[in-house]
């Protein structure tokens, strides 16, 4: 049993992760902002769910998740760094306020994160940090979720950067990246909504995951930690792909 903590954990992946993860017997903490679609998760998760409501992307409240945390369970074991937002809109179309909101919402937050929990595992010795990227932060084949994507990228060099700083002090970090899963994640986008196909045809794109599909790599994870996971299985082909320079999928 760990105790884990979760951002963005109200919908979507982040609720999947929770739920799959408090079904395997964990404590886990939920952050969110939404604190009724929050608690109904929570309750969902075993008796030992505490939900948290929290703004991730102000560093005040991820201490203060971090310290409740703690105080409910004892000790954070794994800390998952889930909590993102999209955007549809090409490059030459970008605002300052675009640009800076997904930079703070995918990549600040995460860093807030990481700076609460990581000095914490050291001192105790070990612990577990996963961030929660995509496919587009390596490979950015969707040109409409430019920032996004530049977002992710960001977010992989400094997960990075902070396994290297690390290596020796008993601290794993993960960096888990999804391709196309079926949730509301693209409706929610800033700029025109967009949803996952209804449908797929082999060999046309990325098939959509379900966000549970995730959350079973992500427990994989736990289990078994490694540097980097491409969640969907078509996905490191596809990298291959683009990096030979034979063009976008599909």
């Amino acid at each position: 049993m760990r105790s884990i903590v979760i951002t963005g954990a109200s919908a979507g992946i982040g609720a999947a992760i929770a739920r799959r993860l408090g079904r395997g017997g964990n404590k886990v903490a939920l952050a969110a902002r939404r604190a009724e679609l929050l608690a109904e998760v929570a309750a969902e998760c075993g008796p030992d769910a505490i939900a948290v409501t929290a703004d991730v992307t102000r560093r005040d409240d991820v201490e203060r998740l971090r310290d409740e945390a703690i105080r409910a369970f004892g000790g954070v074991d794994v800390w998952i760094n889930n909590a993102g937002r999209g955007i549809s809109r090409p490059v030459l179309e970008l605002t300052d306020e675009d640009l800076d909101e997904m930079m703070l919402i995918n990549v600040k937050s995460a860093l807030y994160g990481m700076q609460a929990i990581v000095p914490y595992f050291i001192e105790r010795g070990h612990g577990h940090l996963i961030n929660i990227s995509s496919f587009l932060g390596r490979v950015p084949i969707a040109a409409h979720r430019s920032a996004y994507n530049a977002a992710k990228s960001a977010l992989n060099a400094l997960t990075a950067n902070l396994r290297a700083d690390v290596a020796a002090k008993g601290v794993e970090v993960s960096l888990v990246m999804p391709g196309l899963v079926s949730t509301d994640f693209a409706r929610n986008v800033i700029g025109t909504p967009s949803a996952v196909p209804p449908s797929w045809t082999p060999g046309t794109a990325m098939k959509p995951q379900t966000a549970e599909e995730v959350a079973d790599a992500v427990a994989d994870v736990i289990a078994h930690p490694r540097a980097e996971v491409y969640t969907n299985p078509a996905s490191p082909e596809m990298a291959r792909r683009y990096f030979e320079g034979l063009g976008a999928i599909g």
